[in-house]
């Protein structure tokens, strides 16, 4: 069996971080020999210190523009899944976005970004946040707004293709019957569509209204909160 699971607030209490349950997590599906694949917003250098300080053989990043593996040698491996000519007209529309934005608030971790980039948008008031948004609709930009970040991106990158390229590639033997995912955000919507073992854990409910397409199992109550409803879960199936 193979677990996938989003990070914020899925994998991290919210506004607690990491806590003991995100480390049970991975003891626990490590124990009983299955693999836990973190599939994140976050930035590919993320993805080298999710495996360089957690006992993971691999993670998708980037909202699956990247796969991030350690090979046979114990050697961190990327994989972008786009184009060379996406990944140049991204960087080109990055630079037209602070021209057109001069004070947009990119994420700190956008230096460390290969096949999209974030936006902390939390400094941003909402006419500012809808104008950027209208922007990148002009420019045939793709965009979607996380628990922390408005990521844009070139090409045609999601969560779903990202799991379903590493699965068949990586992970031949497995079939998605095989495989779960674990949710919070509309960032998650590809996979809450697309992949049938979906679960939402219980602090999805703020932005069930936003969902075109939900998780086929939603959690429910403060227990099942964040990284505790994924803890809970996990436990039922192994």
């Amino acid at each position: 069996m193979i677990f996938f699971s989003d990070f914020d607030g899925t994998l991290t209490q919210e506004g607690s971080g990491l806590t003991r349950d995100f480390f049970e997590i991975i003891d626990h599906i490590h124990k009983h020999g299955h693999e836990l694949v973190i599939v994140s917003g976050r930035s590919l250098s993320w993805g080298h210190f999710f495996l360089t300080h957690f006992p993971l053989k691999a993670c998708i990043m980037e909202g699956g523009g990247v796969i991030c593996y350690k090979d046979e040698r114990g050697e961190i491996v990327e994989e972008p899944l786009i184009s060379v000519e996406e990944l140049d007209r991204l960087r080109n529309f990055t630079t037209k976005l602070k021209h057109h934005f001069p004070h947009v608030p990119l994420s700190a971790d956008s230096f460390g970004r290969l096949t999209d980039r974030a936006i902390e948008f939390h400094l941003m008031d909402e006419q500012w946040i809808e104008d950027v948004m209208t922007f990148m609709k002009q420019e045939n930009i793709h965009f979607s707004k996380s628990n922390v970040h408005i990521n844009f991106w070139c090409g045609k990158i999601s969560k779903y293709l990202g799991v379903v390229h590493f699965l068949h590639k990586y992970r031949p033997h497995l079939t998605q019957e095989n495989a779960w995912f674990f949710g919070d955000a509309p960032n998650d919507e590809s996979m809450f569509e697309l992949f049938h073992n979906s679960v939402g854990v219980s602090n999805i409910e703020k932005c069930l209204h936003r969902l075109n397409h939900r998780p086929r199992i939603i959690l429910e109550g403060e227990e099942n909160a964040g990284p505790k409803g994924v803890l809970n879960y996990v436990k039922k199936l192994c």
